[in-house]
Protein backbone atom coordinates (compact mmCIF):
# COMPACT_ATOMS: atom_id res chain seq x y z
CA UNK A 1 0.00 0.00 0.00
CA UNK A 2 2.84 2.41 0.83
CA UNK A 3 4.61 1.58 -2.27
CA UNK A 4 0.75 2.28 -4.56
CA UNK A 5 0.51 5.65 -2.83
CA UNK A 6 3.94 6.88 -3.42
CA UNK A 7 3.79 6.10 -6.79
CA UNK A 8 0.25 7.91 -7.01
CA UNK A 9 2.02 11.16 -5.32
CA UNK A 10 4.79 10.78 -7.77
CA UNK A 11 2.39 10.31 -10.46
CA UNK A 12 0.36 13.41 -9.43
CA UNK A 13 2.70 16.00 -9.10
CA UNK A 14 4.35 14.64 -12.39
CA UNK A 15 1.24 15.19 -14.19
CA UNK A 16 0.88 18.75 -12.43
CA UNK A 17 4.27 20.13 -13.55
CA UNK A 18 4.66 18.78 -16.92
CA UNK A 19 0.31 20.53 -17.53
CA UNK A 20 1.97 23.98 -15.62
CA UNK A 21 4.67 23.78 -17.56
CA UNK A 22 2.75 23.46 -21.37
CA UNK A 23 0.73 26.38 -20.16
CA UNK A 24 3.45 28.49 -19.03
CA UNK A 25 5.52 31.05 -20.87
CA UNK A 26 8.90 30.67 -22.87
CA UNK A 27 10.69 31.32 -20.41
CA UNK A 28 13.61 29.36 -19.85
CA UNK A 29 13.77 27.13 -16.52
CA UNK A 30 15.37 28.30 -13.49
CA UNK A 31 18.95 26.63 -12.46
CA UNK A 32 18.42 24.03 -10.42
CA UNK A 33 18.92 23.85 -6.60
CA UNK A 34 20.20 21.78 -4.27
CA UNK A 35 17.24 19.54 -2.87
CA UNK A 36 16.07 20.44 0.62
CA UNK A 37 13.22 19.25 2.85
CA UNK A 38 9.62 20.82 2.38
CA UNK A 39 8.39 22.85 5.73
CA UNK A 40 7.23 20.89 8.12
CA UNK A 41 4.21 22.12 10.27
CA UNK A 42 5.53 22.94 13.54
CA UNK A 43 9.48 22.94 12.59
CA UNK A 44 11.06 26.16 12.64
CA UNK A 45 11.99 27.28 9.35
CA UNK A 46 15.88 27.63 7.77
CA UNK A 47 17.53 30.13 7.81
CA UNK A 48 17.77 32.38 4.23
CA UNK A 49 20.84 32.98 2.34
CA UNK A 50 22.22 36.42 1.63
CA UNK A 51 20.24 38.30 0.09
CA UNK A 52 20.07 42.86 0.02
CA UNK A 53 19.90 44.32 3.43
CA UNK A 54 16.22 45.37 3.87
CA UNK A 55 13.98 44.18 6.51
CA UNK A 56 11.59 44.04 3.78
CA UNK A 57 8.69 45.33 6.03
CA UNK A 58 6.10 47.73 3.81
CA UNK A 59 3.02 49.41 4.44
CA UNK A 60 -0.63 50.51 3.28
CA UNK A 61 0.66 53.15 0.78
CA UNK A 62 3.61 50.73 -0.34
CA UNK A 63 0.91 48.25 -1.72
CA UNK A 64 0.34 48.24 -5.48
CA UNK A 65 -1.15 46.19 -8.19
CA UNK A 66 -3.93 45.82 -10.89
CA UNK A 67 -6.40 43.58 -8.52
CA UNK A 68 -5.48 45.63 -5.34
CA UNK A 69 -8.66 47.34 -6.05
CA UNK A 70 -10.87 44.25 -5.76
CA UNK A 71 -9.87 43.92 -1.56
CA UNK A 72 -12.46 44.56 0.68
CA UNK A 73 -12.04 48.72 1.64
CA UNK A 74 -11.45 50.58 4.79
CA UNK A 75 -11.46 48.53 8.02
CA UNK A 76 -13.76 45.51 6.61
CA UNK A 77 -12.14 42.05 6.86
CA UNK A 78 -9.71 40.81 3.82
CA UNK A 79 -9.01 44.78 3.31
CA UNK A 80 -5.40 46.17 3.85
CA UNK A 81 -6.06 47.92 6.92
CA UNK A 82 -7.20 45.04 8.24
CA UNK A 83 -4.61 42.46 7.48
CA UNK A 84 -1.67 44.32 8.66
CA UNK A 85 -2.13 43.79 11.92
CA UNK A 86 -2.83 40.15 11.77
CA UNK A 87 -0.29 37.35 11.34
CA UNK A 88 -0.13 35.95 7.47
CA UNK A 89 -2.35 33.37 7.91
CA UNK A 90 -4.92 34.68 9.66
CA UNK A 91 -4.44 37.85 7.50
CA UNK A 92 -5.28 35.89 4.16
CA UNK A 93 -7.93 33.84 5.47
CA UNK A 94 -10.32 37.03 5.12
CA UNK A 95 -8.41 37.88 1.77
CA UNK A 96 -11.46 37.45 -1.40
CA UNK A 97 -8.88 36.86 -3.70
CA UNK A 98 -7.11 33.88 -1.53
CA UNK A 99 -9.90 31.33 -0.40
CA UNK A 100 -8.75 28.38 -2.18
CA UNK A 101 -4.75 28.96 -1.27
CA UNK A 102 -6.33 29.71 2.36
CA UNK A 103 -8.06 25.65 1.99
CA UNK A 104 -4.81 24.03 0.63
CA UNK A 105 -3.02 25.50 4.02
CA UNK A 106 -6.40 24.42 5.89
CA UNK A 107 -5.26 20.93 4.27
CA UNK A 108 -1.65 20.17 6.21
CA UNK A 109 -2.74 19.93 9.61
CA UNK A 110 -0.15 23.12 11.86
CA UNK A 111 0.66 24.71 8.63
CA UNK A 112 -1.15 27.95 9.05
CA UNK A 113 -0.10 27.95 12.59
CA UNK A 114 3.52 27.61 11.82
CA UNK A 115 3.11 30.31 9.06
CA UNK A 116 1.96 32.77 12.06
CA UNK A 117 4.96 31.92 13.95
CA UNK A 118 7.45 32.61 11.51
CA UNK A 119 9.47 36.06 12.42
CA UNK A 120 9.65 37.46 8.79
CA UNK A 121 9.08 35.56 5.53
CA UNK A 122 7.74 36.39 2.27
CA UNK A 123 4.54 34.60 0.48
CA UNK A 124 3.82 34.18 -2.88
CA UNK A 125 -0.12 33.68 -2.68
CA UNK A 126 -1.93 31.92 -5.68
CA UNK A 127 -5.10 33.84 -6.68
CA UNK A 128 -8.24 31.72 -6.67
CA UNK A 129 -8.11 31.50 -10.27
CA UNK A 130 -4.54 30.55 -10.50
CA UNK A 131 -5.55 27.05 -9.01
CA UNK A 132 -8.67 27.11 -11.40
CA UNK A 133 -6.03 26.22 -14.42
CA UNK A 134 -4.57 24.05 -12.43
CA UNK A 135 -7.86 22.44 -11.36
CA UNK A 136 -8.74 22.52 -15.69
CA UNK A 137 -5.78 21.11 -16.48
CA UNK A 138 -5.63 17.85 -14.02
CA UNK A 139 -9.32 17.46 -13.87
CA UNK A 140 -11.25 17.53 -11.08
CA UNK A 141 -10.51 13.89 -9.30
CA UNK A 142 -6.64 14.39 -9.86
CA UNK A 143 -7.22 18.64 -8.49
CA UNK A 144 -8.77 16.55 -5.12
CA UNK A 145 -6.31 13.99 -5.23
CA UNK A 146 -3.21 16.72 -4.95
CA UNK A 147 -5.61 18.72 -1.87
CA UNK A 148 -6.02 15.20 -0.05
CA UNK A 149 -2.07 14.17 -0.15
CA UNK A 150 -0.82 16.06 2.87
CA UNK A 151 2.90 15.56 1.81
CA UNK A 152 3.14 16.38 -2.06
CA UNK A 153 0.71 19.90 -1.40
CA UNK A 154 3.11 20.89 1.59
CA UNK A 155 5.98 20.79 -0.64
CA UNK A 156 3.64 22.89 -3.35
CA UNK A 157 2.83 25.14 -0.52
CA UNK A 158 6.23 25.86 0.70
CA UNK A 159 7.73 26.21 -2.53
CA UNK A 160 5.81 29.50 -2.19
CA UNK A 161 7.32 30.94 1.11
CA UNK A 162 10.96 32.75 1.11
CA UNK A 163 12.04 32.50 4.33
CA UNK A 164 13.39 36.07 4.91
CA UNK A 165 10.95 38.99 4.33
CA UNK A 166 11.29 41.12 1.71
CA UNK A 167 9.52 43.87 -0.16
CA UNK A 168 9.33 44.04 -4.32
CA UNK A 169 12.52 46.21 -4.55
CA UNK A 170 14.46 43.74 -2.40
CA UNK A 171 13.14 41.18 -4.97
CA UNK A 172 14.27 42.25 -7.67
CA UNK A 173 17.45 43.57 -6.47
CA UNK A 174 17.83 39.46 -5.49
CA UNK A 175 16.78 38.02 -8.58
CA UNK A 176 17.28 34.49 -6.87
CA UNK A 177 14.93 33.57 -4.52
CA UNK A 178 15.77 30.18 -2.44
CA UNK A 179 12.12 28.56 -1.16
CA UNK A 180 11.49 26.12 1.49
CA UNK A 181 10.94 23.14 -0.67
CA UNK A 182 14.64 23.69 -2.00
CA UNK A 183 13.84 25.10 -5.30
CA UNK A 184 15.11 28.58 -6.59
CA UNK A 185 12.54 31.51 -8.27
CA UNK A 186 13.62 34.01 -10.55
CA UNK A 187 12.57 37.68 -10.12
CA UNK A 188 12.23 39.88 -13.49
CA UNK A 189 10.63 43.31 -14.28
CA UNK A 190 10.76 46.08 -11.70
CA UNK A 191 9.82 47.28 -8.34
CA UNK A 192 6.85 48.54 -9.51
CA UNK A 193 5.89 45.35 -11.85
CA UNK A 194 7.72 42.08 -10.69
CA UNK A 195 7.86 38.97 -12.16
CA UNK A 196 8.39 35.38 -10.74
CA UNK A 197 9.12 32.64 -12.71
CA UNK A 198 9.51 29.50 -11.54
CA UNK A 199 11.68 26.16 -11.75
CA UNK A 200 9.57 25.13 -14.83
CA UNK A 201 9.99 28.12 -16.34
CA UNK A 202 6.55 29.83 -15.53
CA UNK A 203 6.12 33.09 -15.17
CA UNK A 204 4.11 34.37 -12.72
CA UNK A 205 2.77 38.06 -12.30
CA UNK A 206 2.12 39.88 -9.32
CA UNK A 207 -1.19 40.92 -9.03
CA UNK A 208 -1.42 42.83 -5.91
CA UNK A 209 1.82 43.29 -4.02
CA UNK A 210 3.91 44.48 -0.86
CA UNK A 211 0.69 43.67 1.03
CA UNK A 212 2.31 43.50 4.63
CA UNK A 213 1.08 41.23 7.73
CA UNK A 214 2.10 41.09 10.81
CA UNK A 215 5.06 39.31 9.78
CA UNK A 216 5.17 38.61 6.33
CA UNK A 217 4.90 40.73 3.19
CA UNK A 218 2.67 39.32 0.18
CA UNK A 219 2.69 39.24 -2.73
CA UNK A 220 -0.35 38.02 -4.94
CA UNK A 221 0.30 36.56 -8.26
CA UNK A 222 -1.41 34.86 -11.14
CA UNK A 223 -0.31 31.61 -11.09
CA UNK A 224 0.88 28.58 -8.71
CA UNK A 225 4.47 28.01 -8.87
CA UNK A 226 6.31 24.43 -9.64
CA UNK A 227 9.71 23.82 -8.63
CA UNK A 228 12.09 22.07 -11.42
CA UNK A 229 12.08 18.40 -11.33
Amino acid sequence: MRATRTLATIGLFATLTLGLAACGGGAEPAAPAESAPPMSSGQPMSSAPAMPASDGVTTDADVFGPACGQLPQGDEPGSIDSMGPQPVATAASNNPLLSTLVTAVGKVPGLADTLNQQEAITVFAPANDAFTAVQEQLGEEQFNALLADTETLQGLLSYHVTPQRMDAAGLVEAKTLTQLAGGDLTVGGTPEAPTVTDGMGNTANVLCGNIPTANATVFVIDKVLMPKG
